[in-house]
This record gives C-alpha cells, sequence and structure tokens, in this order.
C-alpha cells in the first residue's frame, strides 16, 4: 500500500530504580562472554564505569573499558572503538552515558559486524546485524538508548552524520533514574531541552502521525513539569524519574516520527564548533517554531499551550506566537545564551552552516521547505 507505515520500537527496555544492575544478567542471557564497555571520561572519572564493569564481572562476564566517547562522537572514536573491539576479541557491547557514548557505541557495532568505515553508512544500509548492545543511560536527554539513529562528527569534513539503520537499534535498553542523580545543572538542562525539541519537532514533522503525535504531546507534559524541578533539585528522584519517561517515549516519537531544521542547524553548527547539542537547540528553536508557523500555525498554537500558554481568545496566529514567547522564557529562565555569537559562532560561516543544514537529513521532513536563504536568514537571526 502506498500509505504503509512502519513504526519502530525499541526492542527490550529495563525501567526504573536500580535496574542498572541487571546489566551483567543481560549480557550472559545474550550469551556473551565478554563484553566492550563505552563511556565517556567524565563518567570514567566518576568510577561509574568500574561500577558497572563489576556488575558485568559479577555475572561471569569479562569487561574491556572504552572510556574515549566525546560530548560529539566522532568517526575517530567509531573506529579507534572497533579496534578494540577487535583487538580484545570482545562479542558484546554496552554503552553508559548519554546520547554520545550510546551513539559512538552503534557506530562501533556497525563497523565490527560490517565493516568499512562509519562514512560508508550514511550512503547505504549494514546487511548483517549490529553487535549485541546493551545501552545504560544516564541522561534524560536524546533517546538514543531507544532508536535506530546516531549522529557522528566526521572530523576531516566537519560535519554531523546523522545515520538511520534499523541495525543500530541496541538490544537492550536500561533506563534508571537512579543514575541521573546528582548530575550537573547544564547538563541537566542542555538535556532537558533536547527532549523538548525532540517532541516538538516531531509533532510538527511533515511524518507525524497519531501515534507519535501522542507520545510527543505528552513529553511535552512532562517536560513542561518536571524539568524546572529536575534543574531545581538535581536529587529529585520523581523529577529524574518522569523526564526519563520522557526522553525515551520523545526517542520514539521522533525515530517514527521525524525532526526538521531545529535539528539540522544544531547538526550543522556543532560539526564545526563542537558546541553542546542540546543548548544548540534551545537557541534555534524559537526561530524555527516562528518560522515553521507557516506551515503548522494550528499544531504550534497547541504546543503553546502544552507549554502553559494562556491562548483562550486569541487567534491560531496569535496562539502560535504564544509559542514562540514560551520558548524565549523558557530559554531565559534556564540562563540559557542569548545567541550563537555568545556560543563563539562566527559571522563568516552563516555560509558554509546553511548549506550544511540544507543538505542534513533532517531537514528532508521540516513541514515548511527552506531556501538556502531561508537558513541564512534564521542562523543570522539566532546569532
Amino acid at each position: 500500500m502506498a500509505n504503509e507505515r512502519l513504526f519502530l520500537l525499541p526492542r527490550v527496555n529495563l525501567f526504573g530504580q536500580g535496574v542498572s544492575k541487571q546489566v551483567g544478567n543481560q549480557l550472559r542471557e545474550l550469551g556473551s562472554k565478554k563484553a566492550m564497555l563505552v563511556t565517556d571520561a567524565g563518567l570514567h572519572r566518576m568510577g561509574l564505569s568500574e561500577e558497572i564493569a563489576d556488575i558485568i564481572r559479577s555475572a561471569g562476564v569479562e569487561v574491556v573499558i572504552y572510556p574515549k566517547a566525546e560530548p560529539n562522537p566522532t568517526d575517530k572514536n567509531v573506529h579507534e572503538g572497533a579496534e578494540l573491539f577487535k583487538q580484545e576479541n570482545c562479542d558484546a557491547l554496552v554503552s553508559l552515558g548519554g546520547g554520545s557514548s550510546h551513539d559512538a557505541t552503534k557506530g562501533i557495532g556497525i563497523v565490527v559486524s560490517n565493516g568499512g568505515q562509519i562514512q560508508d553508512y550514511q550512503t547505504r544500509d549494514a546487511t548483517k546485524p549490529s553487535i549485541p548492545h546493551i545501552a545504560v543511560t544516564t541522561t534524560a536527554g536524546t533517546g538514543s538508548e531507544t532508536t535506530s539513529l546516531a549522529v557522528i562528527t566526521d572530523t576531516a569534513r566537519k560535519i554531523k552524520m546523522p545515520i538511520v539503520d534499523n541495525q543500530m537499534t541496541p538490544t537492550i535498553a536500561i533506563i534508571d533514574p537512579l543514575l541521573m542523580l546528582k548530575k550537573p545543572r547544564l547538563l541537566t538542562i542542555a538535556t532537558g531541552m533536547d527532549v523538548l525539541s525532540h517532541a516538538i519537532e516531531a509533532y510538527v514533522s511533515t511524518d507525524a502521525q497519531p501515534i507519535t503525535d501522542a507520545l510527543a504531546i505528552h513529553a511535552i507534559k512532562l517536560v513542561r513539569k518536571y524539568l524546572p524541578r529536575a534543574v531545581a533539585n538535581g536529587d529529585d528522584i520523581e523529577a529524574r524519574e518522569q523526564m526519563a519517561y520522557a526522553q525515551h517515549i520523545a526517542g520514539v516519537a521522533f525515530i517514527n516520527g521525524g525532526l526538521g531544521l531545529v535539528h539540522s542547524i544544531s547538526h550543522a553548527v556543532g560539526g564545526v564548533y563542537n558546541l553542546q547539542h542540546g543548548i544548540l537547540n534551545s537557541v534555534i528553536m524559537p526561530h524555527v517554531v516562528r518560522y515553521n508557523t507557516l506551515a503548522r500555525a494550528e499544531r504550534i498554537a497547541e504546543i503553546a499551550e502544552l507549554l502553559g500558554e494562556n491562548t483562550e481568545g486569541l487567534s491560531v496566529s496569535e496562539a502560535a506566537d504564544r509559542a514562540v514567547a514560551a520558548l524565549q522564557r523558557i530559554n531565559r529562565d534556564f540562563d540559557i545564551p542569548r545567541g550563537f555569537k555568545e556560543m563563539g559562532v562566527k559571522e563568516e560561516d552563516i555560509e558554509l552552516l546553511a548549506t550544511n543544514a540544507l543538505n542534513d537529513p533532517c531537514t528532508k521532513q521540516n513541514p515548511r521547505k527552506p531556501t538556502h536563504e531561508d537558513l541564512v536568514q534564521l542562523i543570522s537571526d539566532a546569532m
């Protein structure tokens, strides 16, 4: 059928306080004898990677740690990790962290099982299943533990490569809110705003559908209620747990419903400047929402209500304007930079950034089709 849709769901999810203690048993059930744990330097310094490694060892599975996943994971991370995996004769992967660790691990799994370079999978699908992969998430942000998307920076071209392949979906997702406690305020804001951007873009995307609509709407409601609490008190376990739900369902929403120019522009800027993805999303989001009002006014008006704006008696366009105002208010409340210039982005790079954003796969699902000049204007407005 021409209108047939494939709805992608996570394979297996373990959700709740303390479920990270099951990682070793889950590896053993997968038949693993030796796993490679991929994490970032910060979590490794904190000792969390060794805690998870000890849980794995206690289940009778050997483990080697690769603690070099960068905040914006690179092709070098993927290829170096794949070499270590093969040298150590590992048979399974565990990612520990947020989207950076999960995305790097997805890349490693595809390269190990299918060969070649990670760049190859921008233009072709993997033909073999990835290495078994357990994603243990420590942030409420990307939803990467449940999606078939990995965003990898090509260091030579200075672009972010969004790679979507069903073979990359983690075998098991472990979402333990206890691992999210005490996360720094800035990280909580950045990852939480990433959740909001996923839900908003999925709701207005050209590929939105009733199931993704329901998930996106609920995610927006959860972020509005619980992100301020998580920011105010990093030990608020209810807020952390509800934000964990929000990021997970927003991940399912966007991998099925699509994204848009918020992510296209964020990928373009992040690829050149290596800046925090969630903060980039926050800066550009009001500008993109205003731009998309021409194509999705009614839905953006609904987003205003979901964000707590009173739209009674307003026209659709006036209500949509309130959504932009709400996003600007949220940015102010969270002390997010007023523009890209504060983050070090240079005016002379705007043309390049616009070109890279226009070529980003997320642009195809944006409800309003941009020209290069439109993107130059959007990025200029966000400076």
